[in-house]
C-alpha cells in the first residue's frame, strides 16, 4: 500500500523523512471529522472501523502518536475506544484543545481547573439557547460551552442569528470564540492545537511532524507546522476534505477523502508505504 503523494514539496521532503528516520517522527491527529465521521449529535461519534489498528500501525513506526481534540480528554477516550488498544499503549490524548492531557501508558488525566469565567458564563449562555429555534442545543464540556445547530431546520441561519448573543458574552467574561462545523465554541483562551502539538515534538525530540485535521479549530496547528518547518523540521499536513468546511484544504500538503481517505492513510503509513 503506497501512501499518496504530497502536492508541495515541503510535504513530500516530510514524507520522505518519515520512511527514512520513522523513530523520530510524530503525528497529531484531530478526533471528529478525521478518525470519527461528523454525525448530528456530538455524543454518537465513533472511530472508523479500523481506524485503530490503522493507527497502532503508525504508533508502532514513529516516536510519538497524539489525539488533539477540541472535546474533552475522558469524552475522546471513551468515544474512540482507545483505552487497552494493543499498539497504542503510548497514545498521547490532549483535550480542550491542549489543556487537558491523557497518557494511555499511565492512564492518567491532568488538568487545570476550570477558569471561573467559563462558570460565569454558563447561565447567560443556557439563557441564550432557550431563546433559540428548535433544534439549538448547548453542550457542556466542564471547562468550554459550544452552541449546536447541527439538527435545527435552516442551520446557516440558525448560526448566523446566535452569533451576536454568543459574541457578547464572549466579550462580557474574557472567553475566546472557536467557530467549528455547525457550532460555536466559547473557551479559555491560552490553549491551542498548535501548542499541544509543539509540545509534543519538543518532549521526543522530534525531526519530522505530520498533522491530520479537518476544521477551524485545526489551523493553529498548521501554523505550528510552518512554523516548525522554518526551525529546520520537516512536516506534513494533511486536511480531511469535506463539503462543509475547505479552510484547510487550500494550505494542505495533502488532502484525502475524509475519514476513509485518513484511515487509508495511517494504513499507508503503518505499513511503511
Amino acid at each position: 500500500m503506497a501512501l499518496p503523494e504530497p502536492r508541495t514539496a515541503e510535504g513530500a521532503a516530510a514524507v520522505k523523512a518519515l520512511f527514512a528516520d520513522p523513530e523520530r517522527a510524530v503525528l497529531g491527529c484531530d478526533f471528529d471529522g478525521t478518525l470519527a465521521p461528523i454525525v448530528p449529535r456530538p455524543e454518537d461519534a465513533r472511530a472508523l472501523p479500523g481506524a485503530l489498528d490503522a493507527l497502532a500501525a503508525v504508533a508502532r513506526r514513529l516516536c510519538a502518536v497524539a489525539i488533539i481534540s477540541g472535546r474533552p480528554a475522558p469524552q475522546v477516550i471513551q468515544l474512540g475506544g482507545f483505552r487497552g488498544v494493543p499498539g497504542l499503549e503510548q497514545l498521547i490524548v490532549f483535550g480542550q484543545y491542549g489543556r487537558e492531557r491523557w497518557s494511555a501508558a499511565t492512564d492518567r488525566l491532568t488538568a487545570p481547573p476550570t477558569p471561573p469565567s467559563v462558570d460565569s458564563a454558563r447561565g447567560p449562555m443556557r439563557e441564550l439557547v432557550s431563546s433559540c429555534p428548535v433544534g439549538v442545543t448547548l453542550e457542556d464540556k466542564g471547562a468550554a460551552l459550544v452552541v449546536h445547530v447541527r439538527e435545527t431546520a435552516e442551520p446557516e441561519e440558525a448560526l448566523h442569528a446566535v452569533a451576536p448573543g454568543i459574541i457578547k458574552i464572549a466579550w462580557q467574561f474574557g472567553l475566546m470564540i472557536e467557530p467549528a462545523r455547525m457550532a460555536y465554541e466559547l473557551r479559555p483562551p491560552g490553549y491551542d492545537k498548535g501548542r499541544a502539538l509543539r509540545s509534543l515534538v519538543e518532549e521526543h525530540g522530534a525531526r519530522t511532524v505530520v498533522f491530520i485535521g479537518d476544521d477551524r479549530g485545526d489551523v493553529p496547528a498548521y501554523d505550528m507546522v510552518d512554523t516548525l518547518r522554518a526551525e529546520g523540521l520537516t512536516g506534513v499536513t494533511i486536511a480531511s476534505a469535506s463539503r462543509e468546511v475547505d479552510v484547510l484544504d487550500e494550505r494542505a500538503d495533502l488532502v484525502v477523502d475524509g475519514p476513509a481517505g485518513v484511515v487509508e492513510f495511517l494504513r499507508a503509513l503503518g505499513s511503511g508505504g
